[in-house]
């Protein structure tokens, strides 16, 4: 097994930002394979006490599996939450493909997401909201994800 460093991926376009870093598109030089890549600044998780928390949310990624637990989002700062929020509900799969650190990050690397998020298609795509029998069946698929989760012994805030 191969050791993996920021060498090993092309970084490309930053994706989005948060509390400790912001997450850019890469892709493994190797395959060519497109992952999202959270990079969480020392600095900031230092200053921020939130150490436990960054190694946590490393250990939650590599446990979960399930197509129904669909993103991790770094809410300290953010939300003003003390650790990581996990969201379930709609779309593909993410899971834990590479962890790695530079002098100044912590870096994870996950299976992309495209299409955006739920909150992107609720306000973007038309007119606000959705039709009920969409919502039924992002209720459902938001269930599932959560017993998921509780099945792996995480609870969601």
């Amino acid at each position: 097994r191969q050791s993996v460093t920021k060498d090993t991926f092309r970084q490309y376009r930053i994706l989005g930002k948060g509390g400790f870093g912001e997450v850019c598109a890469c892709q493994v030089r190797a395959t060519g394979k497109m992952y999202a890549c959270k990079k969480l600044e020392k600095k900031r998780i230092k200053k921020r006490k939130g150490e436990a928390m960054a190694l946590n949310e490393k250990q939650i990624l590599e446990k979960v599996n399930s197509r129904f637990v669909v993103r991790v989002v770094l809410s300290w700062g953010e939300r003003g939450g003390p650790g990581p929020a996990l969201t379930a509900g709609v779309g593909a799969q993410v899971s834990l493909a590479y962890a790695y650190e530079t002098k100044d990050a912590l870096c994870l690397v996950l299976t992309i997401m495209n299409g955006g998020d739920l909150k992107f298609h609720i306000y973007n795509m038309g007119n606000p909201g959705f039709e009920d029998e969409r919502v039924v069946f992002y209720a459902a698929e938001i269930c599932c994800g959560l017993q998921h989760l509780h099945q792996e012994g995480i609870v969601y805030r």
